[in-house]
């Protein structure tokens, strides 16, 4: 048996990633999968129509999709799109049901099975499917980069003829999967690096890369391997014990944020007013608003005796390497699901049952069905 397989081409702006690399397409054929991709849909991760010869490229996206066993796509597609496909269809793309109650309602009312991949759990079987680890750790490289270009110093030590320019300090708040690639990535390069996380595991993790822990007492470590939010006496307590930290950094790097919701506050205005001249602040947040009070996300701002830079969708500023991680990712979900040429789906299986949003009519994710419905019940 085989079953059809379509790639489209993302319309959000700015957005240069795509769904599938040259590289994963060859890999697809063996499970029984005949490949469509939208024309054009890897130029901006510079993947032509002509490298993807494993494919049949399709430029009319009825078609594409009308005739769809799986879509995959990188963000959430449209609600135009999702009434192309055909009912019993299956989406694998980025989908954050609770900010989509439109997307989630069209996919349950067109009979439309979507699997999040924001909704990967956080299970050792799971890791070559986990799309938000891959991304995340080409943005924790890009931030370090991005804050370098834009200090007025360098990172490492420095000895020469007139005398020695000392190392930078960088200090990283949030230590996931961005957080821990950023120190790394900033230790190679020769700065003085610190870590900060609300979870105490992280410690480890930060001295096996040569970074200084943060200790502030607080312990909030969450289900799934993520933080729980913070108390009022919680983030006063981090937030003094940050202080001298961040007021001696020369760059900040932030990372926290949850699939869908708002990024919590790290640093305050008080503090970013009390940094050094010239400092600056990567705020890998802003895509939930920011880390940082004064963060303009998409913007760069100056803000008293610092910079904060705040860009949106950061893996795609590496399109090709974030592209060829995240089709990876997909294949290994698409291998899970298709036995013998077909779409089999095993809901007992842990990875199906926590990432499936919709299936034959019904809204399985709890968190999507109250957002879906409760929009819902405005509208009516």
């Amino acid at each position: 048996m085989a079953f059809i397989l379509s790639v489209l081409r993302e319309t959000r702006q700015g957005e240069k990633r795509v769904a599938l690399a040259p590289s994963v397409a060859s890999r697809l054929k063996p499970l029984g999968a005949d490949v469509r991709i939208e024309t054009g849909a890897g130029a901006a991760a510079t993947f032509s129509d002509a490298t993807l010869a494993d494919c049949r490229i399709e430029d009319d996206q009825q078609t594409l999709l009308g005739n769809a066993d799986i879509v995959l796509a990188v963000q959430p597609p449209s609600v135009k799109a999702v009434t192309l496909m055909k009912p019993g269809a299956v989406l694998i793309s980025f989908i954050y049901g609770e900010t989509s109650p439109d997307l989630v309602r069209t996919l349950r009312d067109g009979k439309i099975t979507s699997f999040a991949m924001e909704q990967i759990p956080r299970i050792s079987r799971a890791q070559a499917m986990d799309a938000l680890s891959s991304q995340a750790a080409l943005a924790g490289y890009y931030a370090l980069l991005l804050g370098a270009v834009h200090m007025p110093r360098i990172l490492p030590m420095m000895t020469t003829a007139v005398g020695s320019l000392r190392a930078a300090k960088v200090l990283v708040l949030g230590l996931g999967v961005a957080g821990l690639q950023a120190l790394a990535t900033a230790h190679r390069l020769g700065a003085i690096t610190e870590g900060y996380d609300v979870r105490p595991e992280t410690k480890e993790q930060a001295l096996s890369l040569g970074a200084k822990f943060v200790e502030t007492g607080v312990d909030a470590r969450g289900e799934g391997g993520y933080a729980r939010e913070l108390t009022a006496e919680e983030k006063a307590k981090a937030q003094t014990a940050l202080d001298k930290h961040i007021v001696e950094a020369d760059m900040i790097i932030t990372t926290a944020s949850v699939p869908g919701r708002p990024a919590p506050k790290l640093i305050t205005a008080a503090q970013i007013a009390a940094m050094k001249p010239g400092a600056v602040i990567v705020d890998l947040g802003a895509e939930g608003g920011g880390n940082c009070e004064g963060t303009r996300p998409g913007e760069t701002v100056t803000a008293g005796p610092a910079t904060i830079l705040a860009p949106l969708n950061v893996p795609s500023m590496l399109a090709q390497h974030a592209s060829e991680l995240y089709a990876k990712n997909l294949f290994h979900f698409v291998q899970l699901i298709v036995k013998d040429g077909a779409v089999h789906l095993d809901f007992d299986d842990e990875i199906v049952a926590g990432t499936v949003l919709t299936h034959d009519g019904v809204i399985r994710n709890a968190a999507a069905r109250m957002a879906a419905e409760a929009t819902e019940e405005k509208v009516a």
